[in-house]
């Protein structure tokens, strides 16, 4: 690039920050992420370290930046609030050192401090006489804004110090500094709260926390979940600690909410490993925190230092890898699953999330495409929080320029094109065609299960197998494979056919609640399953059962009875029933395996069973429950009579406990069934 093009895109970069900044400290509306900004910051800053005779006071990389605005009384710091410059690694960490230690070598044999980096908004805090009287914003570091009110509202904030230490002498004047958040759990609840209300559903707890904080009505303030952790001393009249661990230790004894998260390091190599550490822990933390701070801990050295620009020397902010990024959706794509159930997701504009290169991202559902309005080629939020699968947060509705298009809902399904169907009161769309090409392979691979038809050998493999060579086009078509179409394919010789031959052949006899499991209907699972055998007996009651009836068996209620209705009376699942019914696969309820030939001593029963059982699978303790007379449900309640707990019982137990409900060990099982052994 020639020096006239650099220095056009330098004074590029300097507005674009500049705008950035002052959308995310005065308008708390970003319409970037944290991690895209960085970057532009690091790019300006190479470019004005190649030509420092660009620099000028005015550039975004010479000040802290923040912006004051006209809606609150100025304030001016005791001392400037500074930003911190950024490492991205742990050679970004040894190379300060080194910088640094070339002003002063006393820093290679210094202990540091490393604490989280909190994700808020940072405040000054002033004391006088152990009163609160002022707080402030960061606003552009020599001047903020008057937010006293607002503070007042949070209730870690002590108005007075000492809290309860009145032995600790506190200074006549004290300026402290901290950051205000929101714990995800409480911003979880408010939107959860602001949803329920009809009102705005906020899209990260720093943007609401900075909000309310900046916000003319304190009640909206107080309204809102803030919390507080102080970190540093500005100013104070009276001497102080010589430390940063000592000073923390002087926050907390005045009664100051510190992190308990401080690690004293004795070395910057155990500094690295600290900072590393805490990039696979950050999700364990209640607050969302975007990497550390390490600072020297003799704060003599470190004032001694100064600074570069407006950074301090002393001290550096090690970034890990963004969780959270902007990108532009490009489309929205579907996915069919094995029980139908569409679910969209985005296609991205590549965009590097925490180290990966993300192309696509969760949209959860549709009714979430509809309640954040989320358009193609929206500039939207994407965030990936560990291994879990990136999601769309929202859209950056600041970015819009006219061009987005609204997403319309899907009527037919995108792999076989069938109409869709939707429950009232369910978010899912489902398509209910059993021929879906999308859900092909996995309806049989469900079918043919363990816990419904169990047929042996009939594995996922060899399920895409038969699908791909055209022997399967539903599960019907298994009764009609032949030999010969079995050794066709790879892996296959003459004793492995006969074997799957002969499972599928057993299956026949299978009992009825299990083959209405393996149909997939949806929201239709074992328990169900057994609950409609044991009440329509055949296949050809149930097929003309209606949803009045349906609902009046307990545990059935208006969304399955509607989707079982349904399915029935789709033509192809008609079709492949018809062809099931003539390969043989058509059982009745066998009555006599339970009332001729079985007592029912627990008849009317509702069991729950948790933990590891001796002498019983989980599907195998079911079925003795069931044949006894019993009834199985997978959770805990009031309804429930008996909890079978067998080891390393988990919540339900607990539930159990707490709602009275009787604990059955497995002998007290067999003992009350009259089958001790």
């Amino acid at each position: 690039m020639s020096e006239e093009n650099l220095y056009n895109h330098l004074l590029e970069l300097r507005q674009q920050i500049q705008e950035h900044n002052y959308r995310y400290h005065v308008l708390d509306s970003p319409i970037i992420s944290d991690a895209e900004y960085d970057q532009l910051l690091v790019e300006l800053r190479a470019i004005e370290e190649e030509h420092p005779e660009w620099i000028t006071p005015d550039s975004p990389s010479q000040r802290v930046g923040g912006y004051v605005s006209e809606k609150f009384e100025k304030v001016s710091h005791p001392a400037p609030i500074l930003s911190l410059a950024n490492a991205f690694d742990g050679e970004g960490i040894l190379a300060w050192l080194d910088r640094i230690g070339k002003i002063d070598p006393k820093v290679f044999d210094v202990d540091f401090v490393v604490e989280p980096k909190l994700d808020g908004l940072t405040v000054v805090l002033h004391y006088q006489n152990g009163l609160f009287i002022r707080g402030a914003t960061r606003g552009d570091g020599e001047i903020g804004e008057d937010i006293t009110a607002n503070l007042r509202t949070v209730n870690s904030l002590p108005l007075r110090i000492p809290v309860s230490n009145d032995e600790i002498n506190v200074p006549e004047s004290l300026v402290v500094r901290g950051e205000v958040f929101i714990n995800l759990n409480d911003f979880e609840e408010l939107n959860k709260r602001q949803e329920e209300a009809g009102e705005k559903i906020y899209q990260t707890p720093r943007n609401t926390a900075a909000g309310a904080l900046r916000n003319l009505d304190s009640s909206i303030t107080a309204a809102r979940p803030l919390r507080l952790y102080t970190y540093a001393i500005v100013s104070s009249s009276e001497e102080i600690p010589s430390t940063q661990m000592g000073c923390l230790m002087f926050l907390r004894d005045l009664g100051f909410p510190v992190t308990d998260q401080i690690a004293h390091c004795n070395s910057i190599e155990e500094v690295v490993n600290v900072c590393e550490s805490w990039i696979e822990k950050r999700d364990t933390l209640p607050f969302e925190i975007d990497g550390m701070v390490v600072k020297i801990n003799d704060l003599i050295l470190a004032e001694s230092l100064g600074t570069v620009g407006k950074d301090p020397r002393g001290a550096i902010a090690y970034k890990f890898p963004a969780k959270e990024v902007s990108t532009t959706l490009l489309d929205i794509g579907v996915n069919v699953g094995r029980t139908g159930v569409l679910t969209p997701y985005a296609i991205l504009k590549p965009v590097e999330v925490g180290g990966v290169i993300v192309r696509q991202a969760t949209l959860h559902n549709f009714d979430f495409i509809e309640e954040k309005d989320i358009r193609i080629s929206d500039r939207v939020l994407i965030k990936r929080a560990g291994d879990v699968i990136p999601y769309v947060v929202g859209p950056i509705l600041d970015a819009r320029d006219g061009s987005e298009k609204r997403y319309m809902i899907p009527s037919i399904c995108p792999a076989c094109a069938e109409p869709v169907s939707r429950i009232e009161g369910e978010v899912a769309i489902y398509c209910v065609n059993p021929g879906c090409p999308a859900q092909i392979i996995r309806n049989i691979e469900h079918f043919v299960s363990r816990s419904t038809l169990d047929i042996v050998g009939l594995g996922i493999k060899i399920v895409e197998q038969l699908v791909e060579e055209n022997f399967v086009h539903d599960v019907a078509d298994l009764y009609s494979l032949k030999k010969d179409d079995l050794l066709s394919l790879e892996g296959f010789a003459e004793k492995k056919a006969d074997n799957l031959l002969s499972a599928i052949e057993a299956s026949k006899s299978q009992t009825l609640s299990k083959f209405i499991f393996a149909l997939g209907i949806h929201g239709v699972g074992e328990v169900v399953g057994a609950d409609l055998a044991n009440h329509y007996k055949s296949m050809e009651d149930l097929m003309h059962a209606t949803i009045d009836e349906l609902e009046q068996i307990e545990g059935i209620g208006p969304n399955i009875a509607q989707a079982t209705v349904d399915w029935f009376s789709h033509p192809a699942n008609q079709l492949v029933l018809e062809k099931l019914k003539k390969a043989g696969m058509w059982p009745v309820l066998q009555e006599n395996l339970i009332n001729a030939n079985r007592p029912t001593p627990l008849a009317g029963k509702i069991f729950v069973v948790t933990g590891t059982l001796e002498g019983f699978t989980r599907t195998g303790v079911k079925e003795f429950i069931t044949q006894m007379g019993g009834r199985v449900t997978s959770s805990v309640s009031a309804n429930t009579d008996f909890l079978v707990a067998g080891e390393n019982a988990g919540s339900k137990l607990k539930k159990a406990e707490e709602l009275g409900v009787t604990i059955l060990s497995e002998a007290e099982l067999r003992e009350m069934a009259g089958n001790g052994s």
